[in-house]
């Protein structure tokens, strides 16, 4: 518990900006235009509507520091590749968005990939989400998105990244996965590093249960409570929960976030045959991977 920084005083509440339109919009039906498979379905309107609220939450609950962004191409498509923290709240990945849009605008599309399990479980948040720009984790969608010009972020460690434990903080984890290299070598397009570093304060991992209790149930042929395979099972403190299990949806501590922008990362060789070239992909997702914890660890040394 050491390694644990003190947590700063609580931000004015006061200073939360009020929701002056209604939402009302926003409680539609899950089916048909909110399903995630679509481009159109982005709502720019929307998007200026939670500015004030992100705003708020970048400049005074989380107090966000970032750098890097002339690395963004101010034209044509890209994929940013971010590390993320905190739980299902990922202040960082909040951060982010925001960033982008008080930069290139709302009009400027951005989309981000998202779990299925979103639109399972969190039917609601998937509402939200799909407006600000999320689409299923899939490569239609994705490759959609890229070939109309539009830059595509993406966090490739997923759940395992996202409930790391406290102790595996500094670490970049893309839990093995490579998708997203196959998807920037067939479609031509960098890699931009997205980075960050303080969000794992706002909910503290202490271990990660799943593989053992997966074992013990497989070995006692047993089922998943309620048939639902969590995909990680996190036990953490945080609230509303204080000490909680599995994934479950936080409020993040205000703790302070930092998060950086690399350089891109762009491939000799492209197309479908680099992006069906095992060997070729696994040297270009250990290229990204170094290069972010680089790049991790230099801003870990500057702000830690």
């Amino acid at each position: 518990m050491a390694a644990f920084k003190s947590f700063p005083s609580l931000p004015n509440l006061g200073n939360l900006p009020p929701l002056t339109e209604s939402w009302g919009a926003i409680a539609q039906t899950i089916t048909g235009p909110y399903d995630g498979w679509g481009l159109d379905q982005r709502n720019p309107d929307l998007i200026e509507r939670c500015m004030p609220i992100w705003g708020w939450l970048y400049d005074t609950y989380f107090r966000v520091q970032t750098s890097g962004w002339e690395h963004v191409p101010k034209t044509g498509p890209f994929l940013a590749v971010g590390s993320h923290n905190g739980g299902l709240a990922a202040p960082d990945m909040i951060a982010t968005i925001y960033d982008w849009v008080r930069r290139q605008g709302a009009q400027r599309p951005m989309y981000g990939l998202m779990h299925d399990y979103v639109w399972r479980y969190y039917p609601y948040m998937a509402r939200i989400a799909v407006q600000v720009g999320g689409l299923r984790a899939h490569p239609r969608p994705a490759m959609a998105a890229l070939k109309a010009g539009a830059g595509v972020l993406v966090y490739p460690g997923g759940p395992q990244d996202v409930f790391r434990p406290h102790a595996q903080r500094d670490r970049i984890e893309f839990a093995g996965r490579t998708g997203f290299i196959k998807l920037a070598l067939h479609q031509g397009v960098p890699i931009i590093p997205v980075v960050s570093w303080g969000a794992h304060d706002s909910l503290i991992v202490l271990a990660e249960l799943y593989g053992p209790v997966k074992a013990f149930l497989k070995e006692n042929k047993l089922d998943w409570p309620l048939g639902i395979d969590p995909v990680v099972l996190p036990i953490y403190l945080g609230l509303p929960w204080g000490l909680a299990f599995g994934p479950l949806p936080n409020i993040p501590f205000p703790t302070q976030i930092h998060t950086r922008v690399g350089p891109a990362i762009a491939f000799e060789r492209t197309g479908r045959a680099a992006a069906s070239d095992r060997a070729y992909v696994q040297d270009c997702y250990e290229r990204v991977r170094s290069a972010m914890q680089t790049s991790l660890d230099e801003l870990i040394a500057e702000v830690g």
